[in-house]
């Protein structure tokens, strides 16, 4: 998701059974979730953990969340809210980055296929002499 890119839109289902509040404010507040680590047992893991998520905390704050339960439709509507914002997001900004990636890489190719051509006329230019 980091590497291309693209809307993403994280759900958490069974929210009927227990709530997605708590790692939505994990997500969303660090201090919050190095609380929680800080409440088991210190180790390599828990060290571990508070690394990354010293890295990751501006990339989770911007995600877009919401909690679903598929039993009682809470969260379907907002769910539905959330993958339109991305498909917007989508077309006003990420196929635009894909196409211009794509022209650059075509222009790049037939930029090599001119030097190459450029360069066997020389070759058979030079073998005629």
């Amino acid at each position: 998701m980091y590497k291309t890119q693209l809307p993403f839109v994280l759900v958490f289902n069974k929210t009927d059974v227990v709530s997605e509040e708590v790692c939505v404010e994990w997500l969303r507040d660090f201090e919050t979730f190095q609380q929680a680590l800080m409440q088991q047992d210190e180790s390599y893991m828990n060290s571990l953990m508070n690394s990354m998520s010293l890295m990751l905390d501006e990339f989770y704050s911007q995600l877009r969340v919401c909690g679903v339960s598929s039993v009682t439709g809470r969260g379907i509507d907002e769910f539905f809210s959330k993958v339109e914002e991305a498909r917007g997001e989508y077309f006003e900004e990420y196929l635009p980055m894909l196409l211009s990636k794509m022209q650059a890489k075509k222009d790049l190719e037939d930029e090599r296929k001119a030097e190459q051509i450029e360069q066997l006329a020389k070759d058979m230019g030079s073998q005629t002499l």
